[in-house]
């Protein structure tokens, strides 16, 4: 089942604090597909999309959307806006570099098999601004469960 969160960042992000991130539960994993994000200020900013080995800290919980409402379940896996404390960050996945542009962007996807989120409550993935110094910016993730 395919899902998605959107959406605008509540904070600026820093290399241990998301802008927004998407875990899995104690019962349900993921396949990462694809995620953008996108400049909303006219200043250059870098971005990363890691693994994150804790949920600390993590902000607001997002609507998860699944593309199929009519045969599709509930989604199971979480999205969180802004995180408010620093998280615990893993390997970093993916990193770009968005121009001074509003509507700058990058969209990461991860081919026929996804990027695996193991199953439980500390596995999720976020983004961060690699540099320390972010700003708002624009995201979406796809995943399927």
């Amino acid at each position: 089942m395919r899902c998605s969160v959107a959406g605008r960042a509540t904070v600026a992000g820093t290399t241990v604090r998301a802008i927004a991130s998407v875990f899995s539960t104690s019962t349900k994993g993921f396949r990462l597909r694809e995620v953008g994000v996108f400049n909303t200020t006219s200043t250059a900013v870098a971005v990363a999309l890691v693994r994150f080995t804790n949920a600390t800290g993590v902000g607001a919980g997002l609507t998860e959307v699944q593309w199929d409402a009519e045969h599709d379940p509930v989604p199971v896996c979480t999205g969180f806006a802004g995180h408010t404390a620093d998280g615990a960050v893993g390997s970093q996945i993916r990193q770009a570099s968005l121009g001074a542009a509003v509507g700058s962007g990058v969209i990461w996807t991860f081919g026929e098999m996804g990027f695996c989120i193991n199953i439980g409550t500390a596995n999720g993935v976020g983004i961060i601004i690699p540099t320390g110094t972010g700003q708002i910016l624009d995201y979406y993730y796809d995943w399927e469960e």
